[in-house]
């Protein structure tokens, strides 16, 4: 089979975000480059390579636009993808070991810091800015969705609809209920009554979370923006002390474990903003020789 020319060809990078080590964490298909395409191809391709999410990068003068895809939809805001995409940029066009970078989304610009560690090893910190508290839904009527009872929540800790791009629907629980929790139903409408987008299961104590898409189907192994939220909502709660980094675990359940370091700033009455990072490794690229019509 002969390839088309190169100008036909359409390049993307793959990297594991938030990983140990390579081939742990949650992977990603990066592309640097992707002027011209629409909407409804990028989706396309999303699907083809069936990572959790993809991101297509275009140049905006000293910074990228950028739109990121699930498996279901054109997200507004993410973190790993972000996170990804940076150490991509930082790898294409870096020339010092650390560097900056700006990426617009459609719900916020945000800057990413990274830095070359090794040869296909980088670091990305993503500053999420200020979060917004979005009130506290009663919950007891949504347990259910996740095979949960009302005695699987922690005990002093309210649920919280919390946002830095994306609503997530904080949900303490427990450890052992952590473990238990499995989605029964698709939760985007029950989720949208409580002002959510999404859920995002939280063990405060040990610092585990666990999240799937909407549908039950796909569970996510680490959700850079619900990291941020996880963030803002421990320092409020008194949980996480100002400007102190500590590490989030996710991905477990899924067999890909992950590790987050989040960290929030400001008091916890006006949190200021979160950053979410951690490491990222380049596995490989590749090229599509033929494009969605």
């Amino acid at each position: 089979m002969t390839p088309p020319s190169d100008p036909d060809r359409l390049r993307y990078h793959h990297v594991d975000v938030f990983g140990s080590r390579a081939y742990s964490g949650n992977s990603l298909a990066v592309f640097a480059e992707s002027a011209g395409l629409a909407g409804e191809q990028m989706a396309a391709i999303t699907r083809e390579l069936r990572h959790f999410e993809s991101i297509f990068l275009t140049r905006d003068g000293e910074g990228w636009v950028a739109r990121v895809f699930d498996l279901l939809e054109e997200l507004d805001f993410a973190g790993h993808p972000v996170v990804g995409a940076a150490c991509v940029l930082h790898a294409l066009h870096g020339t010092a070991d650390t560097e900056t970078w700006t990426l617009r989304l459609p719900a916020r610009t945000v800057r990413v810091t990274t830095r070359r560690h090794s040869s296909g090893r980088y670091a990305g910190v993503l500053e999420q800015g200020a979060p917004d508290f979005l009130g506290a839904p009663e919950v007891a009527g949504l347990l259910p969705l996740f095979s949960l009872r009302p005695e699987d929540l922690a005990t002093g800790l309210p649920a919280e609809v919390v946002s830095t791009g994306l609503r997530y629907l904080i949900l303490p629980v427990r450890a052992d209920a952590l473990a238990r929790a499995r989605i029964t139903e698709d939760l985007e409408a029950p989720l949208a009554g409580a002002g959510a987008q999404f859920a995002y299961l939280l063990d405060v104590a040990g610092l585990e979370g666990r999240h799937w898409n909407n549908d039950g189907i796909v569970e996510d192994v680490a959700t850079g923006s619900a990291a941020g939220c996880v963030a803002a909502y421990l320092r409020r709660r008194g949980r996480l002390a100002d400007g102190v980094p500590a590490t989030l675990r996710q991905g477990r359940f899924a067999g890909r474990p992950s590790r987050m370091t989040i960290t929030a700033y400001g008091p916890s009455d006006a949190v200021r903003t979160v950053a979410v990072g951690g490491d990222v490794f380049l596995i490989g690229t590749g090229e599509l020789w033929q494009l969605p019509e």
